[in-house]
Order: structure tokens, then C-alpha cells, then sequence
């Protein structure tokens, strides 16, 4: 499937976040989005921008969920829809199936910097969800799933590395980095959600 892979800190300063949305991004990236804290383009820092309409907010909104996920828009709608026949609010349900994908749950764990590097570590084979092989990162876990990563991949520098660091899972989640492991433990609630995305201006765009 076909996924954009453009600069993240052109996309950052567009959507008007930090570049830790996507990951544990450091060095010079990181500090330009923070110089040029405003849109890309010609008219740059003192350029005149008009307010945006309620369409425009609900739409940019969208593309910020999806390129924090590295959802297209076919597969992002699905999402949505899925999540209006759930029975929480349907701005909840919609964060919290994109926080139980398969790759979200590799990188939330600690076991991947970024949610793009979580999503090559599934692709590639790597990982094991309940002791089997599983390569698609879409898969949604439930509670009581266990991600691994595979035996014969675990001495590779890249997760030796990961090894070495600090759990940073939210509490729905219980890392082991030591074993390179992670089970959930429960949903995540509302206070776990991605809070700089205003998913309540996602719904009102799908509901017109």
C-alpha cells in the first residue's frame, strides 16, 4: 500500500505540531520545526494567512490523524466508519482503533523510535503476536494480546539498542523491553488518546 514518506518536519510545521508526534526525533529536524513554527511556503513567517473556515479546520484535522498514523484515505474512512457504529463517542473509538493497530502498539511499547520504524519492523516479518509471525500493520490487538519480537532477531544492533532504554508505554500497555515484549493490558481510555489531534472536528467532517 502505497504511504507518504516525505520529510516529517515539512508535514509538522503544515499541521502545526511538534515533531514528536511522529517519534523520538532529535538533532537539527527537531530544532528547525521549532525555529519555523508556521506553514511551509512562500510567504513564510510574515506572510498573511486567512482564517480558516470550519471546513478547512475539520479537513486539516483529518490529514494531521492520518499522516500521525500513516493512514491513506481509503483505509482512514473505514476507520471512521467502523468506529460510528461502535457505542462510545465516535471521536474516541476513532483515536483509540488507530492506537491499537499493530504498529502504533510497537512503537507506544518503546519497541521502535517512530511509528514509520514500527511499521518496517512489522512489514519486514520481525515481530511475533501471540507466538506467531505477523507482517501486516494493520492488524488491531485486543486485550490480553502479546507482541514479541522474533527470536532470531532479537541480537540485531537495532534492538540491542532498545535493550538499553527506558519503557515509555502508556498504562493500557506493559512493555518488556529487556525480552523485547509487550502485552495489553487493557483498552486505552480517553486520557491515553493522542490529544493534540481534535478528533471531534474529524467527526463533524465525515458527518456532512
Amino acid at each position: 500500500m502505497a504511504r507518504y514518506r516525505g520529510p516529517k518536519a515539512k508535514i509538522a510545521r503544515r499541521e502545526g505540531i511538534s515533531l514528536a508526534a511522529f517519534g523520538n526525533y532529535e538533532g537539527a529536524a527537531a530544532k528547525a520545526v521549532e525555529k519555523k513554527n508556521y506553514p511551509p511556503g512562500h510567504n513564510g513567517k510574515k506572510g498573511s494567512f486567512s482564517k480558516p473556515s470550519e471546513y478547512s479546520k475539520q479537513l486539516r484535522e483529518k490529514q494531521k490523524a492520518k499522516r500521525i498514523y500513516g493512514v491513506l484515505e481509503k483505509q482512514f474512512r473505514r476507520y471512521y466508519e467502523k468506529a460510528d457504529k461502535m457505542e462510545m463517542a465516535t471521536n474516541i473509538a476513532l483515536i483509540t482503533l488507530l492506537e491499537k493497530r499493530m504498529d502504533n502498539v510497537v512503537y507506544r511499547s518503546g519497541l521502535a523510535e517512530t511509528r514509520r520504524q514500527a511499521r518496517q519492523i512489522v512489514t519486514h516479518g520481525l515481530m511475533k503476536l501471540n507466538g506467531r509471525r505477523v507482517d501486516i500493520p494493520s492488524i488491531e490487538l485486543k486485550v490480553g494480546d502479546k507482541i514479541e519480537v522474533r527470536d532470531t532477531k532479537k541480537a540485531s544492533p537495532l534492538f540491542e539498542e532498545i535493550k538499553k532504554k527506558k519503557p515509555r508505554a502508556p498504562k493500557w500497555l506493559k512493555p518488556d523491553l529487556v525480552s523485547l515484549a509487550c502485552e495489553v493490558i487493557r483498552d486505552p481510555e480517553k486520557d491515553d488518546l493522542e490529544h493534540i489531534i481534535e478528533s471531534k472536528l474529524i467527526v463533524e467532517y465525515y458527518s456532512k
